[in-house]
């Protein structure tokens, strides 16, 4: 049963969406520190990409076992309680000693401060009104785009100031400071009707998974969508840190800012799925995503090329995302929780896949290499998207 809301606050709606930048941005610290983790712990160019495969198999997790929580759980005590574990994860990754630790403690990393972001999404989401659903969950995005780009930067900076290990005590302390303010100004959650055991709600997420159409075909959407942009981020670093260039950290991270970008889209496209335009959105990112291999394709003789490449790559990946996201959150409003948990499973696992044979394609075949599979990967996603266009049923604007 619908049950009529009024529209969200402002700031509200910012409250969100710098939460769900901060908790993000954990997951993606260590996409400009690979060749220093690399050079750290002894591991290989070609197997280094296992430390982002690490967080993404605890992002898979955290999206099987706690992001469904928030639908039979008060989402404010639940996500305080994941603060704190997350501080201790991120603690364990500075003084990490061993790969093995490193990993352990990256794979917690990745299941905490997904359980946190996706929790936020679906908290915001279900406090909305309907006719503004889309835009909330729009800038909620466009937080967490801001948040990882700026988290690539962030790690670059204070990784050539003070190490890397000073990156991940940094963001232990700023996820204190995030759970004083989210005790204080989060507002409390009417505890839902259904009351399911924890088991019964696992197993609904697979009932949702085969029984809703929407969430099927947009969530392999997003698993294609997300490994090209995997392709893409996992690799930079290698050879902007080698020959001609040898930038730094700080100059690496700092090409993540052109993607900011990708938030103005996220938000652009959740207000047009308000209004019905989602497939019309989706047949242009995902034509605007394949395009951007082609500039990538140059990116390491010129910069230029480069700078555009990253700008086409995150306008038309975040558009697609929220449009994905608000198509879905269409369908069975107390289940937000789970359908977000079971849509961003494709996106971990999306990611992961990414990561590893990103990495592996550019130590045998260059960046040249890593261009031919993220284009592959793209057109994958627009033919997909094309194929399946008929069978997806028809989502109305609000």
């Amino acid at each position: 049963m619908n049950v009529m809301r009024p529209a969200m606050p402002r700031s509200l709606v910012v409250l969100f969406a710098c939460a769900s930048g901060m908790s993000v941005a954990n997951v993606y610290y260590a996409q400009p520190l690979l060749d220093a983790l690399s050079a750290d712990f002894a591991i290989s160019h070609a197997a280094v990409g296992g430390v982002i495969a690490a967080t993404q198999i605890g992002c898979a997790l955290a999206l099987m076992l706690l992001v469904p929580l928030g639908d039979i759980l008060d989402r404010r005590r639940l996500m305080l309680a994941q603060l704190v574990a997350l501080m201790v994860a991120l603690v364990g990754v500075g003084m990490a000693t061993s790969s093995t630790t490193l990993l352990v403690y990256m794979l917690a990393v990745g299941l905490l401060g997904t359980a946190m972001t996706q929790g936020l999404i679906a908290y915001a989401a279900t406090m909305a009104a309907p006719d503004q659903r889309g835009r909330v969950v729009g800038a909620a995005q466009g937080g967490v785009v801001i948040g990882l780009l700026l988290a690539r930067v962030a790690a670059g900076l204070i990784a050539d100031l003070s190490g890397w290990r000073t990156v991940y005590f940094f963001s232990a302390m700023v996820m204190l400071g995030l759970a004083v303010v989210l005790c204080r100004v989060l507002p409390k959650q009417m505890l839902p009707s259904q009351r399911l055991h924890y088991g019964e709600l696992i197993f609904s997420m697979y009932t949702l998974l085969r029984n809703e159409r929407v969430l099927q075909i947009r969530g392999v959407i997003a698993l294609l969508m997300f490994a090209a942009f995997s392709v893409f981020w996992s690799a930079l670093v290698l050879p902007l840190s080698a020959a001609p260039y040898y930038f730094s950290h700080t100059q690496i991270g700092a090409f993540g800012l052109v993607g900011t970008a990708g938030a103005l889209a996220a938000s652009r496209a959740g207000h047009w799925a308000d209004r019905g335009r989602g497939q019309w959105t989706s047949r242009w990112a995902l034509l605007l995503l394949l395009a951007s291999w082609l500039a990538l394709w140059f990116g390491t003789n010129s910069l230029w090329f480069l700078v555009i490449g990253i700008l086409m790559l995150d306008l038309g990946g975040q558009a697609v995302h929220v449009t994905n996201q608000s198509m879905i959150f269409s369908t069975q409003v107390e289940s937000h929780s789970r359908l977000v948990g079971c849509y961003m499973l494709f996106y971990s696992v999306g990611s992961g896949i990414g990561a590893i044979a990103s990495t592996m394609a550019y130590a045998r075949f260059g960046w040249s290499g890593v261009c031919l599979l993220g284009a592959t990967v793209s057109f994958l996603a627009l033919l997909f998207w094309r194929l399946t266009l008929r069978h997806m049923p028809v989502i109305t604007p609000h």
